[in-house]
C-alpha cells in the first residue's frame, strides 16, 4: 500500500520584506505572513485543492499557521499544530527561546485548530543543526506511520522542510530538496522505501524567491 506524504514550507514572512518590524515587535521570532506571503499561501492552497490531503499539520508558529490555514480553508480541514515541525532554534538566530502565541490564542484566530490534538514531538531551545534534523525527521516518520495510509500534509520551515524530506528518503535529501518560501516537496511511500518526487517545487508560485533563506 502507497502513502503520500507533502511537506511545505511557510510562505514569506513580514520581517523579510520589513526587517525593521522585528525592533519593535512584541513576540520578535515569530512573524507573521507579509502581504505577499498570504498571497503565496493561497497559491499553495489553490495548488493542493485536487489532491487528497486529509490530515494537515503545522508548526505552531504563526508564519507557518497562516500558510497551513488558507489550505485548510481550500481543503475544508482541521489543522493539527505539531511542535515538531518547528523552526530550528538557533541560538546564532534567537538569544531567547522564541515566543509564541498560546493554542488557545491560535484557536482563537484560526477556529480550524484541532484543540484536541496533541503534539507528538517537542522541540527544545537551544538546538544544533543536527537536532533540528533529528527532531524533524522523526516527526515526519512518526506522522507518517501513525496515520498510514493517509495522504497528510505538513507545514514546516526551511530546516524543519529538509530535516523532514531526509527523515523519510534519507541522505539524498540534503543535496536534491531546494526548500525555498512556500515550496512544496512530495515524498511517496513505495513500500519498502520512499521515493522524492518533488524536491521543493514552486510552479505554483508567481513570485520566487532568488536566495534560499533558512533565517
Amino acid at each position: 500500500m502507497s502513502q503520500i506524504v507533502w511537506i511545505a514550507r511557510h510562505a514569506n514572512r513580514l520581517d523579510f520584506v520589513n526587517p525593521d518590524w522585528f525592533l519593535t515587535a512584541e513576540r520578535r521570532y515569530d512573524p507573521p505572513l507579509s502581504d505577499d506571503g498570504f498571497i503565496q499561501a493561497q497559491h499553495l492552497a489553490n495548488r493542493l485543492k485536487a489532491e487528497k490531503i486529509t490530515h494537515i499539520f503545522t508548526s505552531p508558529f504563526l508564519r507557518t499557521v497562516q500558510t497551513a490555514n488558507a489550505v485548510a480553508e481550500a481543503l475544508d480541514l482541521p489543522i493539527k499544530l505539531e511542535t515538531g515541525l518547528s523552526e530550528w532554534l538557533n541560538p546564532a538566530w534567537m538569544t531567547e527561546e522564541p515566543e509564541r502565541l498560546s493554542t488557545p490564542a491560535l484557536a482563537e484566530l484560526f477556529p480550524r485548530i484541532d484543540i484536541s490534538y496533541t503534539s507528538r514531538i517537542a522541540a527544545k531551545y537551544p538546538e544544533t543543526r543536527s537536532q533540528v534534523r533529528g527532531r524533524s525527521g522523526q516527526t515526519a516518520r512518526c506522522l507518517a506511520s501513525e496515520y498510514f495510509p493517509h495522504e497528510i500534509l505538513l507545514v514546516a520551515h526551511g530546516a524543519s522542510v529538509l530535516g523532514g524530506a531526509m527523515g523519510l528518503v534519507g541522505e539524498i535529501a540534503k543535496t536534491e530538496v531546494k526548500a525555498s518560501l512556500c515550496s512544496l516537496v512530495k515524498v511517496v511511500r513505495q513500500e519498502p522505501e520512499w521515493l522524492l518526487e518533488l524536491k521543493g517545487d514552486t510552479s505554483h508560485l508567481t513570485q520566487i524567491e532568488e536566495v534560499i533563506r533558512f533565517a
